[in-house]
Order: structure tokens, then C-alpha cells, then sequence
């Protein structure tokens, strides 16, 4: 599959804190569409941007950041008054965002709230990893810092507009320079990103995002069950020729990466369980909670 002629939808979030699994809120959300002529020159962009109202108050230290007081969202609209098309945005080409676990996880809550589920796009990217692996040698892996790098401006880092601008222009830069051509699948193997489930194996892209398509957690997000994806990895089944795995390689090169993205992290000190209570998110990298 081709990817050219697909859109870059960069995305970013502000938030009234670092973790959604205890109450966190987005604030802010900026998409920023840019679209790619042949050369790999932009030729289009479409921003949306838009304040969020979080229902709760907004801490001090937040707006030091990002500038962001309550009386600039007292009023915006809840999230489910824009959920649909952000979920339509995001699902119309290659999702690329700075932190992608950041975003996603405030993202999915978010959705969830409102009786939607994170899409499935093209290609799900995360500057980061891209930065870690190009540049392993800085000192720094922010986003300003790899804007910087790439002569990409960035005038009001922790807006969520600006800082999703800098990452798809980020993106934009780094595909025309490390000439990565035309093939989706060389794209995602250069930036270690997950793209949609092989359309013939046992599972499948849907509204309520990628789904198993049989075994007992059929129609059941994948996100909800990863020690099943664990097991599809491994199983085997006994043919002619002895024992043989289960699931195509396609599918399996498909849960390895959804595995290796979702399944860890950037950690000081480790790897990222798979349960989510167990980390504190931080907006540049993520730091794990010391156990009690």
C-alpha cells in the first residue's frame, strides 16, 4: 500500500495534569492536517484548534506552562461536543504525535467519556521514537529541541496547535530527508509504528478500534486483553510437517509492534506494565510510580 497521498494529521493535547486514570482533563487540542505533493513538499494545511472546558478547575502550575486559565475554557466545549470529529480527524491518515502514549491515553479516556473509541488510523507515529532513533546521540529528545534540529519553527512551545504543527512538519522534514519512498510498510518498519491489522488474519480495524475476530474475546478491543495477543504470538498448532505457529507472520509482525508500542515505554528504571494504574505520564517522557 501506498502512503504518499495520504495526509500527516499531527495532534497534541494540553491537559490539567499528567495522569487520566486519576481525574486529568485535556484543556486544549490541536490537529494540525498537512498534506504532501509528490516531492514531499506540503501543499496543503488545515488546523483545528480548540479550548476544551475540563470541568474542574485548572491548577496554577498548568497555566504558568501553557498559558491556559479557567476563564478561557469556562466557555468552551466539553469533549463530547467535538469528540466525533476529532475521532474523524484522527482516523483520515498517518496519526503522528510527540509522545504519542501521552496524547492516546488522555484521547482515550476522553473518547471513552463520550461513548467513542480511538480510531484506527493509517499509521499511528510517535516522534519520539523517531527522534531516539535518528539522533541517538542528543542530549535532549523534547520537541522543541528536535524542531531545532530540523529548522522546523516552533514559537509557542505547550500550545497545542503550535507544538502539533512542529511535530508534523517534524515528520514531513524527516520522511523527504531519509528518502523512505512511497510503501507503507517500509514507513512503518523506519518509524517502529503500528499500523492496521492484515485485513485476512484474526483481527480486524473497526469503530471500536482494532478487535479480535474470533477465540473467546471475539469482537473485544485488543487493547482490553494483551495477554491474549501474548498467547496468539506463541500459539502453535501440529500439521504434517510438526508443529507450525497458529497465526500467519503477518498477524504476528503486526502484535509484536502493537505488543513492543502499547506494551512498553520509556521508563526510568524499566519497562512499562501493560496496566496503566501503574504510571504517572509525563508530557515529554513517562515516569513509573514507585511501587508503595
Amino acid at each position: 500500500m501506498r502512503f504518499r497521498h495520504l495526509p500527516i494529521v499531527a495532534f497534541d493535547t494540553e491537559t490539567t495534569g499528567l495522569n487520566p486514570f486519576d481525574g486529568d482533563r485535556i484543556i486544549e487540542i490541536g490537529i494540525v492536517t498537512l498534506t504532501l505533493g509528490p516531492d514531499g513538499d506540503i501543499v496543503d494545511r488545515e488546523d483545528f484548534s480548540q479550548f476544551v472546558n475540563p470541568g474542574i478547575p485548572i491548577p496554577r502550575k498548568v497555566t504558568e506552562i501553557t498559558g491556559i486559565r479557567d476563564s478561557d475554557v469556562m466557555d468552551a466545549p466539553t469533549f463530547p461536543d467535538i469528540a466525533f470529529e476529532v475521532q474523524e480527524r484522527l482516523a483520515a491518515g498517518l496519526a503522528v504525535a510527540h509522545n504519542f502514549p501521552f496524547d492516546l491515553a488522555f484521547l482515550e479516556q476522553e473518547l471513552r467519556f463520550a461513548g467513542l473509541s480511538w480510531p484506527c488510523p493509517v499509521a499511528e507515529i510517535d516522534t519520539v521514537d523517531l527522534s531516539m532513533k535518528l539522533f541517538p546521540d542528543a542530549a535532549s529528545h523534547k520537541l522543541g529541541d528536535l524542531a531545532r534540529r530540523l529548522d522546523v519553527p516552533l514559537e509557542n512551545a505547550h500550545r497545542a496547535t503550535d507544538d502539533a504543527a512542529a511535530c508534523g512538519l517534524s515528520l514531513a522534514r524527516l520522511l523527504r530527508r531519509h528518502d523512505v519512498g512511497d510503501d507503507l510498510q517500509a514507513l512503518l518498519d523506519w518509524a517502529g509504528a503500528i499500523g492496521r491489522p492484515p485485513e485476512d488474519g484474526p483481527l480486524a480495524s473497526t469503530e471500536q478500534g482494532v478487535v479480535f475476530t474470533e477465540g473467546p474475546h471475539d469482537g473485544r478491543p485488543v487493547a482490553e486483553f494483551p495477554l491474549h495477543l501474548q498467547w496468539m504470538l506463541e500459539a502453535r498448532t501440529r500439521g504434517p510437517n510438526g508443529w507450525q505457529h497458529r497465526y500467519a507472520e503477518s498477524s504476528r509482525r503486526w502484535i509484536r509492534r502493537w505488543l513492543d508500542v502499547r506494551g512498553s515505554g520509556r521508563a526510568q528504571g524499566g519497562v512499562k506494565p501493560i496496566h496503566p494504574d501503574a504510571w504517572q505520564l509525563d508530557s515529554c517522557v513517562a515516569v513509573e510510580i514507585p511501587a508503595s
